[in-house]
């Protein structure tokens, strides 16, 4: 008979035993169709990578399933069928995994990454104190704001600005003048 691994993901709401529960009544439509469940892995409650059916977690079980390919279709089937089902995905493989699986095996040596990518309370040293940056958020070409020219002053004007327009129309007055010198109509 060929070789399958089945992962599926129960909801989150579920409870550990509805899980297991869960797990025994796939077993038994294996068992019942001419298969065997040679090893069952529960790898617990993990975060999903997206919001799946408005789930964020979810419980990860892995089967490594001896059977013929109606046992395989019943028990997705039957995997459809079960709201407490998120996902789930089976595959064939050549030979079942000895001993744990690599999630497992990496779950166990999991204090040994060296904060690879920090705990929990590593964003709480930056909320209350101004973080290594500096007062100017690190951008060091900027002027600090009190070395900056004053604004200009309402009495002030620019020096080559006709009275009136504040010189707002000086580029539309050039180019009226030089299209009359054309002969052009505007």
């Amino acid at each position: 008979m060929p070789f399958y691994e089945s992962v599926f993901i129960a909801r989150q709401d579920a409870s550990p035993a509805q899980v297991d529960s869960l797990v025994e009544s796939i077993e038994k439509v294996i068992t019942g169709l001419g298969g065997s469940v040679p090893k069952k892995e529960s790898w617990g409650l993990r975060s999903l990578a997206y919001k799946i059916k408005k789930n964020r977690k979810g419980y990860y079980v892995l089967l490594n399933i001896d059977a013929p390919p109606a046992a395989i279709t019943e028990m997705e089937r039957q995997m459809r069928i079960n709201e407490d089902v998120i996902r789930y995905l089976t595959t064939r493989v050549e030979a079942l995994e000895e001993g744990p699986s690599a999630v497992m095996r990496n779950k166990d040596r999991g204090d040994d990454r060296g904060g690879r990518r920090g705990g929990r309370d590593d964003h709480r040293r930056f909320r209350d104190g101004p973080r290594d940056r500096g007062r100017d958020g690190g951008r060091d070409d900027r002027r600090p704001r009190d070395h900056r020219p004053p604004p200009p002053t309402a009495d002030a004007k620019p020096a080559d600005a006709k009275a009136g327009d504040g010189g707002k129309d000086k580029d539309k007055d050039k180019d009226k003048a030089e299209s009359k010198d054309k002969g052009g109509d505007e």
